[in-house]
């Protein structure tokens, strides 16, 4: 696991055990590279910070619960509380870490200084040029991408080793060209090759879905045999596989990386293009800032005393502000107050029915049994025989002089695990799912309608405020309608019927499944006072 745990504050980076993760509370993830995200999974159940592509990456191929995932936007800082009072906040800014899609470095101030921790990333001059950086700041710590920090490994620039792949392709016109990437990563290169040589790249559809986020040229397609260029994984890259592609068509495969790699077949090429910085742009990007220190985020591969001629003073020991200290010794086995707070705000308001717990649930089964069949034993007689009787014969019994032509044929409910909608003549109710959904960025994603349940208007306003009246057919009971009067007929009291005719929004907020029968016959009464208070 490429993270870290940074000692002295609440802090850790792409790091994702909690077991070992003791006091750290604030959890960031730089990119989406397996070695970043080992232990980060769909159990995951604490608020995660990363960039707004990484975001969408996290939800979409590891299934981490979007309502802990919080986007914060490139370039930008943002200030994060470090205590559950909101007494003690750090300011961190997300800089491009020129890595791979998404990828990001995270500059963190606050009570312990200013750290900045890189992920992995391979630098260019402009980086030092960030507002967050070229303001002369101190950087107390410096946590280093040091993959390639071995003064005897000479890496060309990117620029650089593109031409080199494009000199070895222009030698092999006839051939097709298989690249070998890891899941994420080198789609600009993949571009830059389609554009020299005007052919289609050819991917696989789970890459195709993010280059398409990515706004690169129109260059890409799933069809196999729309281009000579054909992005593959770097594990198929192998001896047999090669014997078989040279079966069909002449073939050649590319793997760019800086890693040493042994060559099992001639036409499989090694071409040092990294995304990870070399030895001498290393150099420069410390001899820049002048960090109080380095600490090399691979463990495995030493820093040694490669910077010490450019280091700065380092900084005492900070000293942990109470509430901070009583935050990080929080039970980290359950959200803290915090983030059941922040939970709490970003939950829209309830809509529709909620239930006992299934504890509440198993405590009350007896008593809700009885209370059941009691209700039963007071329905009309003509109510008790419709159990069996097909939908659409109940709701013409229902509402006779409702009910028109346009009811023959297909029965006009829909029922989703997300929604039960019910529909009248005149009247709409909704019984929606209290799921939240926290989107970070726009996925494409649209909740699906049936054609006779298409709102008006924007579809979105309807989801936030839950107004009734947006929907086609529908009316709103909460209003004094001179409509809503007739439906509460003598003849039509039965309880079944006002359990429908009860809007949604009329009921109040976590109320248990006991109080319902309350709650549906203080709303019909409401209703026949407003229709005596018309009469008269």
């Amino acid at each position: 696991m490429n993270g870290a745990l940074i000692p002295h504050t609440p802090i850790a980076v792409d790091f994702w055990s909690l077991r070992r993760a003791g006091s750290a509370r604030l959890f960031f993830l730089s990119h989406m590279h397996s070695d970043h995200t080992v232990g980060l999974s769909s159990t995951w159940a604490r608020p995660l910070y990363c960039s707004p592509i990484t975001a969408y990456l996290v939800h979409r191929h590891l299934q981490v619960p979007k309502e802990w995932i919080r986007a914060l936007e490139v370039g930008e800082s943002h200030v994060l509380p470090l205590d559950e009072i909101g007494r003690e906040t750090m300011t961190v800014t997300l800089i491009d870490a020129n890595h791979c899609p998404g990828s990001v470095m995270f500059l963190f101030e606050g009570y312990f200084g200013t750290i900045l921790y890189t992920g992995d990333f391979r630098y260019t001059p402009s980086m030092l040029k960030e507002p967050a950086l070229k303001l002369g700041k101190q950087i107390h710590t410096l946590y280093l991408d040091n993959t390639n920090c071995n003064p005897a490994w000479i890496l060309p620039s990117r620029q650089e080793a593109a031409r080199q792949i494009v000199e070895l392709i222009r030698k092999h016109p006839q051939h097709n060209i298989k690249i070998g990437l890891y899941s994420l990563g080198k789609e600009s290169l993949l571009e830059q090759l389609a554009l020299e040589f005007q052919t289609w790249v050819v991917l696989s559809p789970r890459r195709l879905e993010l280059v398409q986020l990515l706004g690169l040229a129109d260059v890409f397609t799933v069809e196999e045999k729309a281009g000579r260029i054909h992005a593959v994984d770097h594990m198929e890259v192998c001896h047999s596989a090669m014997l078989h592609w040279n079966q069909t068509h002449p073939t050649i495969a590319i793997l760019p990386t800086s890693r040493k790699i042994r060559h099992s077949h001639p036409d499989i090429h090694v071409i040092p293009y990294s995304d990870h910085s070399s030895y001498s742009e290393l150099r420069t990007f410390v001899a820049a800032l002048k960090p109080g220190r380095v600490v090399p985020i691979v463990s495995q591969q030493p820093c040694r005393d490669y910077f010490q001629d450019s280091l700065s003073p380092r900084l005492s020991v900070p000293l942990i502000p109470d509430s901070v200290q009583q935050y990080m010794n929080s039970s980290s086995r359950k959200p803290s107050f915090l983030w059941l707070l922040e939970r709490r705000l970003r939950r829209p308001r309830t809509q529709g029915v909620v239930f006992n717990s299934s504890q509440e649930a198993a405590d009350q089964s007896q008593a809700d049994r009885d209370s059941k069949k009691a209700k039963n034993e007071n329905l009309p007689g003509d109510l008790e025989k419709q159990a069996s009787h097909p939908p659409l014969q109940i709701k013409k019994q229902l509402f006779p002089d409702l009910c028109s032509k346009e009811w023959d044929g297909a029965v006009p409910i829909s029922e989703s695990p997300k929604m039960v909608t019910v529909r009248t003549a005149s009247l709409s109710v909704h019984l929606e799912s209290t799921d939240e959904d926290f989107v970070p960025l726009e996925t494409g994603e649209e909740s699906v309608v049936a054609p006779h349940l298409v709102p008006r208007g924007n579809q979105d306003g309807l989801a936030a405020t839950g107004n009734q009246n947006t929907w086609l057919g529908g009316e709103s009971l909460l209003s004094h309608s001179s409509k809503a009067a007739p439906l509460l007929a003598p003849e039509f009291r039965g309880l079944a019927l006002k359990y429908l005719l009860t809007p949604v929004n009329f009921f109040q907020a976590q109320f248990s499944s006991r109080d319902f029968d309350q709650q549906v016959e203080k709303y019909c009464k409401l209703l026949l006072r407003c229709r005596e208070e018309n009469a008269e």
